[in-house]
């Protein structure tokens, strides 16, 4: 099996994410279950886009990057590859900020969001690129087989931090609309089973950075956030997941495979999804269908049942 992750490339880190991204699928050669063939582009045209199972949008500038895929006519099959294919995407610093739903220190019409997340972001939150910093943070999310992982050196330059958590809705976020300086990202629609299966409502938190809030408080700094309680720097929603730092700029791998991971198991789940649908289609049976196939996710014995049986069709948007 063949699995395409691209990585946008208009502005920003997308060669260390590239690199790193290698080194990830490297280390994975190594597993005991059968690994996909993986295959990494940049990517800079809608086209590039299409080939893509998976996507990264780099850190870097986040109007930068709105601005040039606007031009490029990517952004809105960006918005289309995020919110109605719900295809796996991850987005560091910058990148965050493009798909969360709302942004604010913002001025309207200054820069377009893609969105998927449903979370408010504080742009530059920890002030200018002379107070960029790294900080070792605790992820639980990387351990596995219940071995503790040592801390990661976070990098973090003009990063954003997830605000306020919105509640979901299914259009756009009607209550950011009318904020001063915020930017809300437009409403897209999921299309098909596949993709309302990677969907998910709640935002779930995946790491905090515990302490930073308060130390610039007693500093004089004005922080808009919770002093007792850590900024939220990682979250994961359905297909979507975003981090205020930049792990591609540091050699440690351990993110990246860790998201590869999750890209193999989401991209087996969608091809799974199609052969159900297909079948269904084929025999006049939908029900009988799912519920055949509505078992416990196993990733090897789906790999092997997509050897055999996925169409091409199932590969394609």
């Amino acid at each position: 099996m063949s699995i395409t992750v691209g990585v946008l490339a208009l502005q920003g880190a997308f060669y260390e994410h590239v690199q790193l991204l290698k080194q990830a699928a490297a280390n994975s050669a190594t597993e005991t279950h059968a690994s996909p063939q993986w295959e990494f582009i940049e990517v800079r045209t809608p086209q590039e886009l299409d080939r893509c199972d998976a996507l990264i949008l780099p850190g870097g500038e986040s109007t930068t990057i709105s601005l040039v895929a606007a031009r490029s006519n990517l952004l809105e099959p960006l918005r289309d590859f995020v919110k109605v294919h719900r295809k796996p995407t991850w987005g560091t610093c910058a990148g965050l900020i493009l798909l969360a739903e709302s942004a604010n220190r913002t001025k309207k019409g200054g820069q377009e969001l893609i969105g998927g997340l449903d979370v408010r972001v504080n742009r530059n939150h920890f002030g200018r690129q002379t107070e960029s910093f790294q900080a070792p943070l605790d992820l639980p999310f990387l351990n596995s087989c219940g071995q503790d992982q040592p801390s990661f050196p976070a990098v973090f330059i003009r990063a954003p931090v997830v605000e306020k958590i919105l509640p979901h809705e299914e259009g756009i976020q009607t209550s950011e609309v009318e904020r001063d300086e915020t930017v809300v990202a437009p409403s897209k629609h999921v299309k098909d089973r596949a993709a309302l299966d990677a969907m998910a409502t709640q935002v779930e938190v995946l790491a905090t950075l515990p302490g930073r809030a308060a130390k610039l408080a007693s500093e004089g700094r004005n922080i808009d956030a919770d002093k007792e309680a850590g900024d939220i720097i990682a979250v994961k929603q359905g297909n979507v997941f975003g981090t205020s730092f930049h792990p591609e700029l540091t050699g440690d791998a351990r993110i990246h495979s860790w998201w590869l991971r999750q890209v193999e198991e989401k991209t087996i789940q969608r091809i799974l999804m199609c052969v159900i649908l297909d079948e269904a289609e084929a025999t006049g049976g939908l029900r009988k269908s799912v519920e055949s196939h509505h078992k416990p996710f196993n990733l090897s014995t789906s790999v092997s049942i997509i050897h055999e049986s996925v169409p091409l069709l199932c590969r394609k948007n």
